[in-house]
């Protein structure tokens, strides 16, 4: 008996063998491969549908994101130029107030000044007053010491008086 010519027999109990466990494997085996190979494939099937969502999502989240971020980048922009316009107008308001005080501090030194001059021109006025009829009363007491020079001095005011209302006139 050589395996490379098998008799008759062998060949027989081959054929029966192989159809018994082809009849166990086709009743048995093969449903169980099968529905394996099928569960199998569609997992893979779904999760090759599970994946394709999962980038359409993607896409739609980056597109998304993409047009977010390109709004927060244009409030941003809005937000950056709005404070640079408030900062501006602060500082020009700022300025303006601290012009607008200066000169009122600038006038009100002025008017002060001004007081102060008048003040002071009037204190002078009234001290040269002061001394001008001291020094008037000292120079008239010295010379008016006698009774005559008293007399002399009293005709020639008088006359002095009555020249004064036709010079006017």
């Amino acid at each position: 008996m050589s395996l490379i010519t098998p008799d008759g027999g062998l060949l027989f109990w081959m054929l029966i063998i192989f159809g018994i466990v082809f009849f166990v494997l086709a009743k048995w085996g093969f449903p169980i491969i099968t529905s394996s190979v099928e569960n199998r494939s569609s997992r893979i099937a779904d999760s090759l549908r599970k994946a394709d969502e999962v980038d359409a999502r993607e896409a739609a989240i980056s597109s998304e994101y993409g047009k977010m971020l390109s709004e927060a980048k244009a409030e941003q922009a809005r937000i950056l130029k709005e404070a640079s316009r408030t900062r501006d107008e602060i500082i020009a308001r700022a300025k303006q107030e601290a012009a607008d005080e200066t000169a009122k501090m600038i006038e009100h030194a002025r008017v002060q000044i001004e007081a102060e001059r008048v003040s002071a021109a009037a204190d002078l006025r009234r001290e040269v007053a002061l001394l001008s009829v001291e020094v008037a009363e000292k120079v008239l007491r010295g010379r008016l010491a006698s009774e005559s020079e008293q007399k002399t001095l009293i005709d020639k005011l008088v006359d002095e008086a009555a020249k004064a209302p036709k010079a006017d006139s």
